[in-house]
């Protein structure tokens, strides 16, 4: 294994110890690192399915038995399928309509072309693009208001004190409380004629920013004021700046903290983007949730199991993104993250 890669790799934590495996000369000791670091969580997934199959075939519902993990795998299929089949209508659609164009131009040189967007329902996968979307720009605002509250209220005790009692009240108040208040005032404030972007997608992203808001804040200021006295008497001592001192000292020292409060923040932006779109029927996998609850056919129970393993491992990969993400700024590469 070249070096280059196995850095690369290493930097990915659950790889590590068959990185280590790969690298040693014991081979007992080796098989034993690679069967903890892939045949125990192997073994845990192996179990739940069996659990879950066992239980599904005993429940009985008014649409038929719960799905269980074979059901599940036939309406994943299924939904790929059809967002297949509805891309190849949508590249007809357009063939069509640039022939028809060209058409008309080649009878009329002054015929302006007019270019009309595919209006067919969205796709399960549309629908996925849909939440990540607006997930992550709800999450890129809250994180663009909260670390930078978090660093001035973390360095003075007299702020915090003042914030605190704010954070804490508004920090419980759920989406379903924020997101009736978030409609109105985007529909009175946000009125045009041709929206940049839809009504739909501003209230579900305020509203994810609004919840997801608060953990970034706490933990960033709580690690601000934790900073060690010692490096904030080298910052006196060389005389730094507040901006640099801010950068030099008071990030590196609170960056744990802080990606702490992140990961928080968008497992909780995650969880209520999924609630904001099934109650505002926006769109996204929380509608399509409903949908299908509403739908009632014999496949519905199938198709929102899917949608519930696909908002887990959605919600998953994000989190670990955002470990590999801490990993690469923080400057104790030995530190072990989780």
């Amino acid at each position: 294994m070249s070096i280059a890669l196995t850095q690369t790799l290493s930097k990915i934590s659950w790889l590590e110890p068959m990185i280590k495996a790969a690298q040693g000369e014991n081979r007992s000791q080796n098989l034993s690192i690679i069967a903890k670091a892939i045949g125990i969580p192997l073994a845990g997934i192996l179990v739940f399915l069996m659990i879950w199959h066992a239980a599904a075939s005993s429940i009985n519902t008014s649409l038929g038995k719960f799905p269980g993990p074979a059901d599940v795998l036939i309406q994943s299929k299924t939904l790929i399928s059809e967002h297949i089949t509805e891309r190849e209508k949508a590249a007809a659609f357009y063939q069509r309509q640039d022939e028809r164009n060209a058409r008309r131009l080649a009878q009329d040189p002054d015929y302006i072309v007019k270019i009309r967007d595919y209006t067919g329902k969205p796709t399960y996968v549309d629908q996925i693009g849909t939440s990540l979307i607006t997930v992550l720009s709800g999450f890129l605002i809250a994180s663009l208001i909260a670390i930078p509250l978090g660093i001035v209220i973390g360095l003075n005790a007299n702020l915090y004190s003042a914030f605190n009692p704010v954070i804490q009240i508004f920090k419980p108040v759920s989406p379903l409380a924020w997101l009736p208040l978030v409609t109105m005032v985007v529909s009175a404030v946000y009125v045009s004629d041709d929206p940049v972007v839809a009504k739909s997608f501003v209230t579900s992203m305020i509203t994810v920013m609004l919840c997801c808001l608060w953990p970034t804040v706490i933990n960033t200021a709580v690690g601000v004021a934790s900073i060690s006295q010692d490096l904030k008497n080298v910052s006196q001592v060389l005389r730094l700046s507040w901006l640099t001192h801010v950068r030099k000292i008071v990030l590196p020292a609170a960056i744990p903290m802080m990606f702490t409060g992140l990961r928080l923040s968008l497992s909780i932006a995650w969880m209520v983007l999924i609630a904001a779109e099934m109650l505002a029927q926006n769109p996204g996998l929380g509608k399509f949730v409903w949908d299908e609850f509403q739908n009632g056919s014999s496949n519905s129970l199938g198709r929102i199991m899917v949608a519930v393993i696909t908002i887990g491992l959605i919600g998953f990969a994000l989190d670990r993104i955002m470990l590999l993400l801490q990993r690469s700024v923080s400057w104790d590469k030995s530190a072990t993250l989780r």
